[in-house]
């Protein structure tokens, strides 16, 4: 009598994941529900007036189409002189911030007595304020100001040496204002660097240039690029520098000082908003050669330190 084999039990069907598992497969958890916040705070306070200052930038106060507020602008020798004279400031501010926050970040990353002192003293003027800044150079740079005093009673100069109310004055102010920013984001990036990494080259024969060019320059190459960028942005909308220690009707008359002239002086909201949008797109195109250059120059690996 054949006996038949008990049938094979089959395996129960995995039931189809709910959409949580499916997001999470994909990388997304409920944790990222709290960037929700954030999200929304950045479309209400800048999307949103991004979007709406490009819609009032197309609907010109005197007619000629939608683009007739941006060939106006470009056709004008005034307003378009405005976009050098900006990023004559604010390249130059950007690049000298960068650049000497280098040597001195690379100084004060090690440990030595007086090192937070002096990183306090360094810092000091983001306290200060533009205002401040402003007043304070026109106190000690001015016509009647102690630098100009001290060159007339010396017979160094005839008359006192102009560095107010001009291009340098605001480059001054720039610089002052800007360079704590600078240096802390390069003293961080610096300070992410193992410096194990030079004691090694060190070891090898590397004198203190090459150790400087060959392995900290491209691990903080990186960082500078962030840095510069941040710097020149903060740089190019100068306002009121260009206002108080620079000259507003001429060589200092910035795109921010333009904008400001039409929405206020003239009520042309629409030219007003056609600028700073102008404005944010020359920001725009420098971030992208900045950051295309970065990517040119640096082919490292991307664990350098925090400067990657």
């Amino acid at each position: 009598m054949a006996v038949e084999a008990p049938a094979r039990a089959e395996a129960p069907t995995p039931r189809r994941g709910g959409l949580r598992h499916r997001l999470a497969e994909r990388g997304v958890d409920r944790v990222l529900l709290l960037l929700l916040p954030a999200v929304l705070v950045v479309a209400l306070l800048f999307l949103y007036p991004m979007m709406y200052g490009v819609g009032l930038s197309l609907q010109p106060k005197d007619g000629g189409g939608p683009l007739g507020n941006y060939t106006g602008f470009f056709r004008d020798p005034y307003q378009r002189g405005t976009i050098w004279k900006t990023l004559r400031l604010a390249l130059p501010a950007a690049l000298i911030n960068v650049g000497a926050s280098v040597p001195i970040a690379y100084r004060l990353r090690g440990r030595f007595r007086g090192r937070r002192l002096l990183t306090a003293l360094l810092v000091l003027p983001v306290t200060l304020g533009t205002v401040l800044v402003a007043d304070g150079l026109l106190r000690y740079l001015g016509p009647k100001g102690w630098f100009n005093r001290v060159l007339l009673d010396l017979g160094v100069v005839d008359e006192p040496v102009r560095l107010v109310y001009n291009y340098w004055g605001v480059l001054f102010s720039l610089l002052i204002t800007g360079f704590p920013f600078a240096f802390l984001l390069v003293l961080a990036y610096m300070s992410g660097i193992d410096p194990t990494l030079e004691r090694a080259a060190a070891t090898l024969g590397a004198g203190p240039w090459q150790r400087m060019r060959r392995i900290v320059l491209p691990l903080l190459a990186p960082g500078l690029a962030t840095t510069f960028v941040l710097a020149f942005v903060l740089a190019f909308s100068v306002f009121p520098s260009a206002n108080l220690v620079g000259e507003p009707a001429g060589e200092t008359r910035v795109m921010a000082i333009a904008a400001y002239q039409a929405a206020f002086e003239k009520y042309d909201y629409s030219m007003a908003s056609t600028i700073a949008v102008l404005m944010g797109v020359f920001e725009l195109l420098v971030i992208a050669v900045t950051l295309l250059l970065r990517g040119r120059l640096y082919t490292g690996p991307a664990t350098g330190g925090k400067g990657s």
